[in-house]
């Protein structure tokens, strides 16, 4: 056992890694919780539910919110465990940091590579949706064209292939309020008067266009998120070490 002046020299330290793992603790709680929100309103105001239900669809917004939960309670369990003082519970700690480190750079890269397959599945559920479109029970499309101020997955001549074309026209979602349009049924139902009154840009080129322009900005926050926990870690590791090495006991 070390002296009890070595073992006092050691306090400022420990101390010191106890905020700093505290602070960073608190803000990976709050990573969690803005993952959490964002994959709420991914599912309660966009609600892609067309992409969910397909056989080719993604989870995305479950997977936002499962995951920001789990990084709630770890956060939290973080703060406790840093202010309990326990070894072991520390070590939990970081090798529950060093799983999430992992996930996501295996997801980070696995996007990467695979993106235009990911575009290719997501195009091909949207198409699926759309040629199912029946005006109800399908306010997931209409919502979008209506949030995005689109038409169509390519422009609003990709409605032309449809079933609900033949016998309706145009989805009245599609309808350019901002320019006027009076979009009436004879309207939408050809394809030259259409262009008029609805949307010109497609949505889902929209959506992929917009998402592909900040590709970078995208790859390089997940990049760096992955490597925020490497922090963690060290801190966790670290102070697991001074508390077992030189028997510090919480007062």
């Amino acid at each position: 056992m070390s002296p009890p002046s070595a073992r006092l020299q050691t306090k400022p330290v420990i101390t010191c890694l106890k905020t700093f793992l505290i602070s960073y603790s608190l803000i990976f709680w709050f990573t969690g919780v803005i993952l959490l929100a964002v994959g709420v309103w991914g599912k309660v105001n966009l609600e892609f539910d067309f992409l969910l239900s397909s056989d080719q669809g993604t989870n995305a917004p479950y997977v936002l919110i499962g995951t920001g939960a789990i990084i709630i309670i770890f956060g939290l369990f973080g703060c406790f465990a840093t202010c309990r003082g326990s070894p072991w519970m520390l070590k939990l700690y970081a090798m529950f940091l060093v799983l999430v480190f992992l996930a996501e750079l295996v997801a980070g890269i696995s996007g990467f590579i695979f993106r235009h397959e990911i575009k290719a599945v997501l195009q091909g559920a949207y198409k699926k949706a759309e040629s199912v479109y029946s005006g109800k029970g399908n306010e997931d499309l209409d919502r979008i064209q209506r949030t995005l101020q689109c038409c169509g997955e390519k422009n609003y001549t990709s409605w032309a292939n449809t079933d609900y074309f033949k016998h309706e026209g145009i989805p009245n979602s599609c309808c350019n309020m901002t320019a006027g349009g009076n979009c009436t049924s004879a309207e939408l139902k050809d394809l030259n008067t259409a262009a008029s009154v609805v949307y010109q840009r497609g949505c889902f080129s929209l959506m992929t266009t917009t998402l592909e322009a900040n590709l970078g900005i995208i790859a390089g926050i997940s990049f760096g998120i992955a490597f925020f926990q490497l922090i963690g870690i060290f801190l966790a590791c670290c102070l697991s070490r001074y508390i077992t090495n030189n028997q510090y006991e919480m007062v």
